[in-house]
């Protein structure tokens, strides 16, 4: 079954995104073939994309938020159907062997998860691209089901912004009369917003940027500290049982350390890198057993139970929905935060290419 798709790539870190034609590889008697409806933008595919992180390998196909229906199964298949709403994240496969992948934590797979795109299949080597295509070839296990409660754009950004929040809310046991904040009203911060407000959670959004308030409340926050104003966070002392930090680039972590309750817990799901700049002091933690921990996206199972929850309370990502055409003013959109909240692929724009 030969499956050639249209697509936009990179092919170096200068050059925009275009098309480009490859072929998926053959099914497997396991696999799912999907065709791609949406496909979420992700902060990741433009580091991705440009080698912020200095190990793509080119041609890449970003995308790892997307949403799509089944058009064909291997006949091993039981979990989904022809004609199924599916998604597929950030992993399309893992060992499922090591203490990690046991625990339904297959993103810390020991052996390392394989990604959607810019990573290398575990069967035949060949590398993986992500959604910004027509379709997609995924195992059976690495495939949501989508509740059709669901809308499909706004379900997009749920497989990688929504699961990054999702998994330290519950791996931190966020629940009614928890008290959380959330540093950075982006992609990730929105979704941190509503799926805590959901969980029954007093929520507070740290920001530098005033003027967030009434979109805030909105989402979910009771109150708005401006991070850079040194009264309101003291305002703040001793508060949070749980901060999650969103904020993609090195930035000073000790303001937010002495807001922490007895006990609370700084997570870091943004920023990957050093912290240089500003070390981290250590006598707060130290005296009030205050830590701070990284969380990456979530497991299969924990996706999956995110959008479920979403189904049932209502939740979707906030999107501006853009045509294929138009990834690339996109990204440099994205760059100066001129979006609220995510920017989503109408993939129909890419198949009448021609």
């Amino acid at each position: 079954m030969t499956i050639a798709v249209k697509s936009y790539a990179a092919h170096s870190p200068t050059s925009p995104l275009g098309l480009f034609h490859f072929v998926r590889r053959d099914p497997r008697p396991e696999d799912v073939v999907i065709e791609i409806l949406y496909a979420g933008v992700c902060h990741t595919d433009l580091h991705v994309a440009r080698n912020d992180w200095g190990w793509s390998q080119y041609p890449v196909v970003p995308g790892h938020e997307i949403i799509g229906r089944v058009t064909a199964v291997g006949d091993k298949v039981t979990r989904v159907k022809l004609g199924d709403r599916v998604g597929v994240g950030c992993m399309v496969d893992a060992c499922r062997d090591c203490g990690a992948c046991r625990k339904g934590w297959e993103q810390y797979c020991e052996k390392g998860s394989t990604s959607t795109y810019g990573s290398k299949d575990r069967v035949d080597g060949t590398p993986t691209h992500g959604g910004y295509s027509e379709q997609i070839v995924v195992t059976q296990d690495f495939v949501l089901k989508l509740p059709s409660k669901l809308d499909l754009a706004g379900a997009a950004p749920l497989l990688c912004a929504g699961v990054t929040m999702w998994s330290p809310l519950r791996h931190w046991r966020v629940a009614t009369g928890s008290r959380v904040g959330i540093v950075g009203l982006g992609g990730l911060g929105h979704m941190g917003l509503k799926l805590a407000k959901a969980l029954g959670a007093d929520v507070t959004l740290f920001s530098r940027s005033p003027g967030k308030e009434e979109d805030a409340r909105r989402l979910g926050a009771e109150r708005v500290v401006i991070s850079s104003d040194k009264a309101q966070m003291k305002s703040v002392a001793g508060r949070f049982d749980l901060i999650i930090d969103t904020v993609p680039y090195e930035h000073d972590l000790n303001p937010y350390i002495p807001a922490l309750a007895t006990g609370g817990t700084l997570v870091l799901v943004g920023y990957l890198g050093p912290l240089q700049q500003t070390p981290v002091r250590t006598s707060g933690m130290v005296v009030g057993r205050k830590a701070i921990a990284g969380s990456l996206i979530g497991g299969i199972v924990e996706t999956q139970e995110m959008l479920d929850f979403c189904a049932d309370k209502g939740i979707s990502a906030d999107v501006e929905v853009i045509n294929m055409q138009q990834i690339n003013e996109a990204y440099e959109r994205m760059l100066k935060s001129d979006v609220k909240y995510r920017f989503v692929i109408d993939i129909a724009s890419l198949r009448a290419q021609a």
